[in-house]
């Protein structure tokens, strides 16, 4: 018997919908996979923002710098992320062969010490660091004015700090310290004056937690903790070192024979447009690499770099000493204790 209309048309729509139905699942796994060692709230806006203009979904594998790096490295005859954001420049640049070159379309606003001269990675973030101070427990003019005033036994246990051998901010810091200092066995004598008067936690959210919360009048941290608790009411200062700090720059790099190119490509483009940065800084406070922002009309009261003293550092040198002066450290705040 001849098939009716209404079977044909049945029929069609049965093939049109099997031939339908693979499209439309591959594009719902249009996806890239980010490896972040940026905290949630940063996070979790950019991947939202950044799946709902392009529709392409985030699997993002969050940790340590240290333990991102790891796993990298594990993984390069064979890589399962495409991403790696929010790792400092000294670990990007020592771990860019497994990197792949991309010249994002807003390199040319980022200023040339924050790029890799092949484009193997691009910096997003500078971080300053900074000392914070709980204005409800110490006075907000009766703080001190820079690193060397931490010196004074005053403040025997009432500065937080994180372990170093937990946070790369942790090690800038003591590294810059000892620079500022004289450098070599002068530098070191001061820095273990300062680990005498230490409270040294786990984590660096435990630092401006701690602050925030009335815990620890001060705390080494970094720029961006200062006024994200301010806005959140808490009665916290940052407070810019008079004898000069330092910008630490975290970046984004895509990774080499990752299994979403394309993708990949897109979010680097996305996370450093200028709109975005704009949208970064007003949520989290995050200081952007780029240049062309005015921080004057922007939330967190940011000062210009340019009106900071900016001390210099070698962070190539540190770095290539890293794990001898990871056990310099270790042994000084032992002795400190």
């Amino acid at each position: 018997m001849a098939p009716t209309r209404r079977c044909i048309a049945a029929w069609g729509l049965a093939f049109a919908a099997a031939v339908l139905l693979p499209v439309a699942a591959q594009a719902q796994q249009k996806k890239v996979v980010i490896y972040t060692s940026n905290e949630s709230t940063l996070n979790d806006l950019v991947f939202a923002a950044f799946t709902k203009e392009t529709g392409i979904a985030v699997e993002p594998v969050v940790a340590g710098s240290g333990v991102v790096v790891r796993r990298l490295q594990a993984e390069k005859e064979r890589p399962l992320g495409d991403i790696v954001w929010g790792i400092s420049r000294s670990l990007l640049q020592t771990n860019k062969s497994l990197f792949a070159p991309y010249a994002s379309k807003n390199k040319e606003v980022i200023p040339v010490e924050y790029r890799e001269p092949t484009d193997l990675w691009v910096g997003n973030n500078l971080h300053l660091l900074v000392i914070l101070q709980n204005t409800k427990i110490l006075p907000a003019d009766q703080g001190p004015k820079g690193w060397n005033d931490l010196l004074d036994p005053k403040w025997k246990g009432k500065i937080a700090f994180t372990d170093p051998a937990n946070s790369g901010s942790a090690y800038t810091t003591v590294t810059m310290l000892v620079d500022l200092w004289g450098g070599g066995d002068a530098g070191w004598k001061k820095v273990g004056q300062l680990f005498r008067n230490l409270k040294v936690l786990n984590r660096s959210s435990l630092v401006f937690q701690g602050v925030g919360n009335g815990e620890y009048p001060l705390g080494i941290s970094l720029e961006y903790a200062g006024p994200m608790w301010a806005a959140g009411g808490a009665p916290v200062k940052t407070i810019y070192p008079a004898d000069g700090t330092l910008a630490t720059m975290e970046g984004v790099a895509i990774i080499r024979n990752g299994p979403d190119p394309e993708e990949a490509k897109a979010f680097v483009d996305f996370v450093n447009r200028k709109d975005v940065r704009e949208m970064i800084l007003k949520a989290t406070f995050r200081r952007p690499t780029r240049t062309d922002l005015d921080l004057a009309t922007l939330p967190g009261g940011l000062p210009p770099i340019g009106n900071l003293k900016m001390l210099s550092y070698n962070e190539d040198a540190w770095t290539e000493k890293r794990k001898e002066t990871l056990e310099k450290i270790k042994d000084l705040l032992q002795e400190s204790r």
